[in-house]
């Protein structure tokens, strides 16, 4: 079972350091942040597939590492295990992932692969049956996609002097939390209209900012910033993104779907000092 600190649902609760003027629904979202001390890290609890983000104990710092190539789900899970420990890490360490897919899934897929996906997390002592702290991104490929899902990228936490911290934060598109599918959640539903997406960009950005805030962090706080699309989102980018502060470190775009049929826009976010290529 993971070793999480007591608490709800066996995890330690923490709030805002500090912050103030925060709404009502930020100071929610900060409240519900839970400590994973078997990684040392802290995360924000979402779904049973991931969790809307990670970030480092203090003492700590998160490490990015990217695949050159992609790596199919099994194989890769393996390597992450062997780089993990070869740092010196409990695979408890484990906070973030970047996974790319063959294409979009259906509601019914998506929940079969997430199904599949935890298994390993769960062996690890990630995952209990029902809290997940590790984040994630998915998303699909438009042009030379894989044969499977496959990583991109993986993160974990290592004992670190620096004071700068540093975090994850999960890919968000345009669907609403809560229950219902993803027709009734999503955002101007099949809407490709120019405000159409322009509403679906800006929920996407204001989701990732509530879920900054979480951390008590800000655009201003990120070094990395990614966008997942196939539609052409220029029009609304200096409002939507560029004014917001987004873009204080650039933007990288990558031409790919978000991981559900009719997802249009996805985003995440990062604070790390230490990425690395293997």
């Amino acid at each position: 079972m993971p070793a999480f600190a007591k608490g709800w649902p066996g995890c330690t609760s923490t709030g805002l350091n500090g912050a103030s003027g925060v709404r009502n629904q930020l100071e929610w979202r900060g409240n519900m942040v839970k400590s994973f001390q078997a990684g040392n890290y802290r995360f924000i609890p979402a779904v049973f597939q991931y969790s809307s983000g990670a970030a480092a104990d203090e003492g700590f710092a998160i490490e990015r590492v990217r695949f050159d190539k992609l790596v199919p789900l099994a194989e890769g899970f393996a390597q992450i295990a062997k780089y993990i420990q070869a740092a010196g890490r409990p695979l408890t360490a484990f906070c973030a992932c970047e996974l790319r897919s063959p294409a979009a899934f259906s509601e019914e897929g998506f929940r079969a692969f997430n199904l599949h996906y935890v298994k390993t997390l769960a062996e690890w002592g990630l995952y209990d049956g029902t809290t997940n702290p590790v984040a994630r991104s998915n998303v699909c490929p438009e042009l030379d996609p894989p044969a499977e899902p496959a990583f991109y990228a993986f993160s974990f936490t290592r004992p670190s002097k620096e004071t700068s911290p540093s975090f994850v934060i999960a890919g968000g598109a345009e669907a609403r939390e809560g229950a219902g599918s993803y027709p009734e959640r999503i955002v101007r539903y099949r809407d490709l209209s120019p405000q159409g997406l322009k509403e679906k960009v800006r929920f996407t950005v204001r989701s990732l900012e509530e879920r900054l805030a979480a951390f008590s962090f800000t655009w201003k706080d990120t070094t990395g910033v990614q966008v997942y699309t196939i539609r052409d989102f220029h029009p609304v980018l200096a409002d939507e993104l560029v004014h917001r502060g987004a873009a204080r470190s650039g933007l990288t775009w990558h031409y790919a779907r978000p991981p559900v049929i009719d997802l249009e826009y996805e985003m995440d976010c990062r604070r790390v000092r230490r990425e690395i290529v293997i």
